[in-house]
Parts: C-alpha cells; structure tokens; sequence
C-alpha cells in the first residue's frame, strides 16, 4: 500500500512538472504604454509572463484554436505618428515559418509592420534559463531514491 502511494507521489510530481517545467516565459510589452520596452530593452521580471496561460492573439485563433506558444516574438510597428512602436509577446506558430505567427492585426490597418523576429527559447530579450530543467533532474533523482 505504502509503495502504490509513493508511486503515485511520484508520477504525480513528474507529471506537473512535465506541465509546467517546459512553459516558455516571454517578455510582454509594447514601447508605448512601457518605455522601458523599446530599442533599448531593459528586462524587468514584471515584464516576463509564463506563456502556458496566454491564448493566441484573436486574429490568429482560427489558425491554433487551442494551442500552446511555441516562442516569443518582437515586433516592430510603423505606427503613422512618426515613432515606431516595439512589442514583445509571447509567438504562436511555427517558428521556422513565421508568415502566419507574425501577422499583422488586422484591426489596425493604418499600423505597418516593420519586422517581426521570433525565438522558441525562454525570454528572447535575455539569458535563457536552464533553472527549470536542473530542478526537474534532481526531483527525479530524489524521487527515484524514494522510490527505490
């Protein structure tokens, strides 16, 4: 009885962190309503979301109803008022292709988009992190000698 519950325990553990362990963080934000966001980026942790809990951008969801992000995007916008505006978010879509991922909202038709870059790796904008991987390893390991 004791081992079925450790077991349980385990694959429980293993399971949540295959969930939440592999989530991409991204920077979100647009230079205008954060000037800290533009050219010259500086990262700020209140900047940074867990994309797992972000839908796709409306436009884009007859493309990937339900599906997860894939990277993080930075988009450069020509916005007619003689500045341009950076955004940073979360990107949806095939990284290698990004025709589809990076299009423009159509609801705003007077904005030009000038780039569009995208990356599958945590925060674009910065140092990736291998934090989550390290802790799932040696939760592994001490699950494993629990189990053992």
């Amino acid at each position: 009885m004791v081992s079925s519950v450790k077991l349980f325990l385990g694959l429980t553990i293993l399971a949540t962190l295959a969930c939440t362990g592999y989530a991409i963080k991204c920077y979100q934000c647009d230079s205008f309503t954060t000037p800290q966001c533009g050219e010259k980026f500086e990262a700020d942790e209140k900047l940074l979301f867990d994309c797992s809990r972000i839908a796709p951008p409306r436009f884009l969801q007859s493309f990937f109803p339900v599906r997860n992000a894939t990277g993080c995007m930075r988009k450069v916008i020509e916005t007619g008022i003689g500045k341009n505006q950076v955004v940073r978010s979360c990107y949806f879509g095939d990284i290698s292709n990004t025709q589809v991922g990076c299009q423009a909202d159509p609801s705003l038709p007077f904005a030009k988009q000038l780039s569009c870059e995208a990356c599958p790796k945590d925060e674009c904008n910065g140092s990736a992190s291998i934090a989550p991987i390290a802790g799932a390893i040696l939760l592994f390991f001490g699950v494993a000698r629990i189990l053992a």
